[in-house]
Parts: C-alpha cells; structure tokens; sequence
C-alpha cells in the first residue's frame, strides 16, 4: 500500500481540526485514533466547552477572532450549530474585569463593563463581589459534535480515520515514518503529526525525535480535572444562564450551560486546575476527590443562589498544561507536535488545524511563541 501522506495521532479537537486541514488541501491523511474520535476518556468529549473572547493577554483575544470564522466555516459545511450563544460574564478581584475590558476595548471586541449590583439585576442567580465583564458573543461549543463534523469534513476529502489503533511507536524509514500500534499493525507515511492530549507525555519518548527538540519541549502536566452539574433552583430559568469565569485568592472557577450530556438542566461548574496532577492520562481513574467536590459546592453556595448546591451529575476530564499556558505548536524532521492544551484550547480548534497544517507541509508559520523554545502567559 503506498504510505499516505500524512498521519494524524489522536481524534480530539485538534487532531480533528488539522486533519480537516490538510485534507481540504489535497494532502493524503489517516488518523489513528487509540479509542473512539471524542471518547470519555479524552480531553474533547461532551456537549460543553467555553468559547470567550476574554483573555488579559491580547495575543488570545486576537486569536479568538481569528479562529470564529473557521468555526463559522464548518458550521456551514456540517450544516449544525457547534456553538450555541449566551454571553460571559467575568468577575471576582483577580479576574480584574476592569483591566479585561481594557484589552476588549483595544481589540474591538463588543462587552460592557456592569456593577455589581447592575449585574445582579440582570442575572439574579449569581451574587458578584466585583464589578462584572460581560460579553455577549461568548458561548458554548459542543465538543463533541465539533470533532465529528470536522472529521467528517476530513473524510469527505478523502481522509481515513481508524479507531481502536493505538500507536505504541513511531520510527523512522527511508520514505518517512512507521507507526507501530500496540497489536503489531503498522502505517506508513511521510510525515507525522502527534495531536495526543493528556497520552503525549507517554507517546513521546516512543517517537524518534531529536534529542534537542525533547529536551526543548516543556514539561507537560495532566490533570484530572473535576466538574459538577447542578439544578437551576427555578427551572424556567434554563437558557438564561451565562457562562462565567471567577477568580478569587481562594479559588478560580468556572461555568457553562451544560449541555446535552447534563439534560439541559443545569450548570456545569467546576474549580480551573483544581485536579489531580498525574504523568499523562494513563494514569486517569476517572474517581471525584471529595474535597474538590467540597470545595465546588461551597463556592455554589455563596456565589450562585441561582442553582440547588447538590450536584446531579459529576465527571472528569483532561487537561494537559504546559507551565506558561501557551500551546505548544512546533515541528522536526516531518514530526510536527500539536497540543494546544492549559484547559483553554478547544475555542481554538479550527485556527490550531490550520497552524498545524501550515507547519507540518511547510506552507507557513505559526505564532513564535507556541514553538518550543518560546514562553508566554496565558490569563
């Protein structure tokens, strides 16, 4: 069989994105997927991610500006609503609303800065001890449906995606690159892309990378993050609700509609990094820490009045960290690393596709800061 142009490691939102990418531009692709595109288990499953404009750092801000006409693409071509309105609201001292609303305001991003007692005027469910950011064109992705519809993009491009293929190493060949899964079936291409989330730690030291480049890398933290789904207090104010973000010297915390896969009835929250670290996501067990759940409920209590504090549903998710929060995006030798990844990533999934396919066929550039010898800070 004459080895495809390029492999793809990992189905979750960005391995999905730059397979769409490089397929939409002829490129020959198969994507090897260790379980299901978008399984319970990675970083990308579910009904429910934060899309926001709101970032301290105007890099992000511009970005996000940059990557909503590519949602708009594949929502088109997928024919579906990937990202559902609703708006954000930012508060609490060290979010500094007043200082994210400066940024909003140099990047021309519509918001308006509230009171707090305007604000709980406006969403009586939640109690602010902060002037409030809002932000009308936030909202809430469907992580899941995202990747299928970008896959599925992918495929009608002539893509091939194989699960249940989980890669125990890639080696060199005199045409490019073998990936050997872990039953002995191998793929060949010319050029790979690693898009592994929370298994790239591990997958890592099973590629043949330069030494220079592995040691160039920073280091990757996993976490098994914790979110909890609770009741609306009054149920007719479902779809109502804003997400939200809050940081306070005790906790950062934040929260969505939850989507499809909490019934629709109510508000996923949950504590920014407040999970397990662990060496990569091999190490999830997928079991909630009492005192996260704890401490969760206790914020509930005294910043959301809106919602019943007894969680009705509760899961674990991924995040992969890098220790400046900026993604990782950089390349060697046809081996181009792709994790876009610090909990924040997933708004990003079309821009990160097409970064990733501009990098790995050579066609451009991707911003310096996500090459691994760079360092930024993400808020």
């Amino acid at each position: 069989m004459k080895p495809s142009s390029f492999l793809v490691i990992g189905a979750g939102l960005a391995g999905a994105a730059t397979a769409w990418r490089l397929a939409q531009r002829g490129h020959d692709v198969t994507v090897l997927e260790r379980s299901e595109p978008a399984n319970e288990m990675s970083s990308s499953h579910g009904s429910a991610r934060i899309f926001r404009y709101a970032y301290a750092d105007p890099f992000y801000v511009g970005l996000v500006k940059r990557t909503r006409p590519g949602w708009d693409e594949l929502e088109r071509a997928a024919a579906q609503t990937l990202i559902s309105s609703g708006g954000c609201v930012d508060f609490g001292a060290l979010r500094d609303p007043v200082g994210l609303a400066g940024v909003l305001e140099a990047q021309g991003v519509e918001h308006q800065l509230l009171s707090s007692t305007e604000a709980a005027a406006r969403w009586p469910g939640i109690a602010f001890d902060s002037p409030v950011l809002w932000h009308e064109a936030a909202g809430v992705i469907d992580a899941e449906s995202s990747v299928h519809a970008m896959l599925a993009q992918a495929v009608a491009h002539g893509a091939r995606v194989r699960s249940d293929w989980t890669v125990a190493r890639v080696e060199k060949t005199a045409h490019g690159y073998r990936a050997r899964s872990t039953s002995g079936d191998t793929v060949e291409a010319e050029r790979v892309v690693v898009a592994a989330g929370g298994w790239l730690p591990d997958l890592l030291s099973e590629i043949d990378l330069p030494q220079a480049f592995l040691e160039a890398l920073p280091t990757f933290t996993v976490r098994q993050e914790q979110a909890y789904h609770f009741p609306y207090a009054d149920s007719d104010a479902a779809g109502s609700w804003p997400t939200l973000i809050s940081k306070s010297d005790q906790i950062q915390v934040y929260g969505l509609p939850g989507g499809r896969d909490a019934d629709f009835r109510g508000q996923k929250i949950a504590e920014y990094n407040g999970g397990r670290a662990m060496p990569s996501a091999a190490h999830q067990d997928g079991r909630i820490d009492p005192r996260n759940r704890e401490r969760v409920v206790a914020y509930v209590k005294e910043f959301l009045p809106g919602l019943v504090p007894e969680p009705y549903a509760e899961t674990t998710c991924l995040f992969t960290n890098t220790p400046h929060e900026d993604f990782v995006i950089d390349g060697v030798d046809g081996i181009t690393i792709v994790s876009p990844c610090s909990g924040h990533g997933a708004k990003f999934a079309p821009l990160v596709g097409e970064f990733a396919a501009d990098l790995a066929t050579g066609e451009g550039g991707v911003p310096d800061r996500f090459l691994v010898a760079a360092s930024g800070v993400a808020a």
